[in-house]
């Protein structure tokens, strides 16, 4: 049964007295609202027109309500926190290779010009290990690539550049990704791979920066053109002979 409203008890009564009631606030209290009931017996209206007072200051941008925890002020927040694993299924390995091919190469060039001896000695003893590990298990490549990279990353001496290129590692983890980049990984492309490691790693211990960039873009670049071909001649047999869409994906 819908309740009755009196004649003050309009949703234009209602929204006059919320709108009074949010510029009065007092700077830093609390960002959310009362439950509907109690805000309702707050300003003297029936639920039914606070709901829709509230719906035109929504649309407005002075508040947001997310069902089941409450009514909050301001605008709506862009995005919610997002997982890994959510992130992981938005985007695809082109995506995290242009991510990279922005990243990392300006790492190297920070840890260049950063790094100490013990970095530097360290990055030199697991170029070895990519190299050592080539012939071995993919698993056992896998784990030396990414610690050589993380290395790079921390030696570059920048905290919020470091966590960008760690949460992209994490996503990198996904089993579908890792199957993707393994047949990327052919023997004779593996060497190259590991002679791109150990010139970033000489340009690096010569304090270069400007090598030590261009070496890790072209051993980036070098991996994307093997994971473009993989994920076209994929999408070519999936699809009976599609071709894969502008941003590289698997054709549809």
């Amino acid at each position: 049964m819908s309740e009755p409203e009196s004649s003050s008890d309009s949703s234009d009564f209602a929204l006059r007295q919320l709108r009074a009631l949010l510029d009065n606030r007092p700077a830093g209290e609390e960002k959310q609202l009362p439950p509907e009931r109690g805000l309702a017996q707050q300003i003297g209206v029936g639920r039914r027109s606070l709901r829709r007072a509230l719906d035109v200051l929504e649309a407005e941008g002075r508040i947001w309500r997310h069902q089941g925890k409450g009514t909050f002020l301001g605008p709506r927040p862009l995005h919610a926190e997002t997982s890994l694993e959510v992130m992981s299924s938005r985007t695809n390995p082109l995506e995290v290779m242009e991510a990279r091919l922005e990243i990392e190469p300006a790492l190297a060039r920070l840890a260049a010009l950063r790094a100490s001896n013990g970095d530097i000695e360290r990055l030199e003893h697991l170029a070895r290990k990519t190299g050592t590990s080539a012939a071995t298990d993919t698993d056992n490549r896998e784990l030396w690539d990414g610690a050589f990279h993380r290395a790079i990353a921390e030696a570059a001496g920048n905290s919020l550049l470091f966590s960008l290129m760690d949460m992209i590692n994490q996503i990198r983890q996904d089993p579908t990704w890792r199957r993707l980049r393994e047949q990327a990984r052919l023997p004779v492309k593996e060497q190259t791979y590991v002679h791109y490691h150990h010139q970033i790693v000489a340009a690096i211990a010569a304090r270069d920066g400007s090598a030590a960039e261009q070496a890790m873009r072209e051993h980036l670049e070098s991996v994307r053109r093997s994971l473009v071909k993989i994920m076209t001649n994929a999408a070519t047999n999936n699809s009976g002979g599609q071709q894969s869409n502008d941003q590289g994906r698997p054709a549809a």
